[in-house]
């Protein structure tokens, strides 16, 4: 389960050694998480980061097929989580140590920042290729934080970025060695530290208040 620490002024969220992969009692624990670390006062900064093969592989499929009848609720549940990361008064850094997948993907781009880890592993909306459409919070959320054309390209052909290509394509803002994952996302966020607080996060609130509003429609989430 999720687990969540301070460094000085960095909140250090660790996901999982897993596939970390959406649960709902994985969902509730994140969001305690981000709960914390909202309502601390001061000086602050959250990173959220892994252990293991891992940074997230998305929704939990064998729990939503198990419970479909939850559904509904389910996706709000996600959307909610995202939309608590896109807008949280704080600076967000994500540490990508490994494999980063669809639901995975979206909580990662929630984030102001994302750094890859460069030589293995890979960023990836599959939804495409496993014939699960994208909800129109997660379409509103991946859209308005890559640039159109990466955003369809990533979206409509599944691609599966590296490091490398996703520093390219502007979907991390580092790609870095395995053992520099952790360290450098550190250091990004000690840096921004200074900027916690109700400006930022009206900052946020207006930046993305469409893909926000969207993301916080319980009446139709499925579209």
């Amino acid at each position: 389960m999720p687990s969540l620490d301070r460094q000085e002024n960095v909140f250090v969220l660790d996901l999982g050694d897993g596939e970390n992969r959406f649960h709902p009692d994985w969902i509730g624990a994140v969001g305690a998480a981000l709960a914390e670390v909202e309502k601390a006062e001061g000086p602050r900064a959250l990173v959220t980061a892994a252990t293991g093969k891992f940074y997230s592989n998305g929704l939990d499929l064998e729990w939503l097929f198990a419970n479909a009848d939850a559904y509904h609720d389910y996706v709000v549940s996600v959307h909610e989580l995202f939309a608590r990361l896109l807008s949280l008064p704080v600076v967000t850094v994500a540490a990508l140590q490994g494999h980063t997948f669809a639901a995975g993907a979206m909580f990662s781009l929630a984030h102001d920042v994302r750094v890859m880890r460069a030589d293995r592993g890979y960023w990836c909306l599959p939804e495409a290729d496993i014939d699960i459409p994208f909800t129109p919070g997660m379409a509103a959320l991946i859209q308005s934080r890559l640039a159109p054309r990466t955003a369809h390209e990533a979206m409509v052909t599944a691609r599966r970025y590296g490091g490398a290509d996703a520093e390219a394509a502007g979907i991390v803002d580092r790609a870095v060695p395995e053992e520099a994952v952790r360290s450098t996302a550190l250091e990004l966020a000690r840096a921004q530290v200074g900027k916690a607080g109700d400006t930022l996060g009206t900052i946020k609130a207006r930046m993305y208040a469409p893909a926000l509003t969207t993301l916080r429609d319980t009446t139709n989430p499925l579209g």
